[in-house]
């Protein structure tokens, strides 16, 4: 039977959704308190977190906004995050479900849009990035956090093969020059730009997604057959651990009159 990309992404977040609540990937980072930190600067009366997995963006931003709307394509993902948001006493935050490209938002409805680690999923990317900038203010800052592909293409190929093999809900992971042009596409302006390096943790990377025995196993032959060069650059470790690129930018919200 043929599945729609929504229904796999449902199929593999949904049961797992208390894992990414606790995941301390997904729960921690540089990345999250830099967030936070401009939220703090912004004090955005409406903010949204665009594919809030876990919820970690929509808690940062919740302190600095009058409301924030925690938006996912998986319902279950959406219902530990309110779960969560009640534990934590942030009654500001609501939730919606809905795909990144096909949003239930007026334009210009928000004041500041986060997205951190959701981008490699969206089936139409260009679509949702175009949505994110439809539905904030011009002028406004959004916040796009993901993990970003080399670029060269033994080491791209190498790194969307694993990504696929243990998510099949895995889309693309794409090069910073890419994200440049596509937000530019859809009426951004870049301010800046900061890139991290993330250490995956083999065991815990694989038993997150629930990765079946034969895909990991996978992965770890292609691990194990990387070129020097490959295994070099994404550390591969004896355990399978890896380390990772990850991408952090700050844009603005274009004026009609600057596109």
């Amino acid at each position: 039977m043929t599945r729609s990309h929504e229904t796999v992404v449902e199929a593999q977040f949904g049961s797992q959704a208390d894992a990414y609540v606790i995941s301390t990937v997904h729960a921690q980072g540089e990345d999250l308190d830099a967030l936070e930190a401009i939220a703090r600067r912004e004090t955005a009366p409406r903010a949204i977190d665009l594919g809030t997995g876990g919820g970690h963006v929509a808690y940062r931003l919740a302190p600095h906004s009058d409301s924030v709307t925690a938006v996912d394509l998986s319902a279950a993902m959406l219902e530990a995050v309110q779960a969560t948001a009640q534990q934590r006493c942030l009654s500001n935050i609501e939730i919606c479900n809905s795909p990144a490209e096909q949003l239930p938002f007026d334009d210009a409805s928000f004041d500041l849009l986060a997205t951190r680690f959701s981008a490699h999923h969206w089936r139409d990317w260009h679509a949702g990035l175009r949505e994110a900038r439809r539905v904030l203010k011009p002028g406004a800052t959004a916040i796009f956090i993901d993990v970003i592909s080399p670029g060269h293409p033994p080491f791209d190929t190498h790194l969307q093969a694993v990504e696929l093999l243990r998510d099949p809900s895995h889309v693309r992971d794409y090069t910073e020059s890419e994200w440049a042009a596509a937000l530019a596409q859809a009426g951004f302006r870049v301010r800046g730009t900061v890139k991290r390096r993330l250490r995956m943790d083999f065991q815990s990377w694989i038993e997150r997604m629930r990765t079946p025995v034969a895909h990991r196993e996978a992965i770890r032959a292609l691990q194990q057959l990387a070129s020097g060069e490959t295994a070099a650059y994404f550390a591969i470790e004896p355990d399978g651990s890896f380390s990772i690129d990850a991408l952090q930018i700050e844009a603005t919200a274009c004026r009609a009159r600057e596109r």
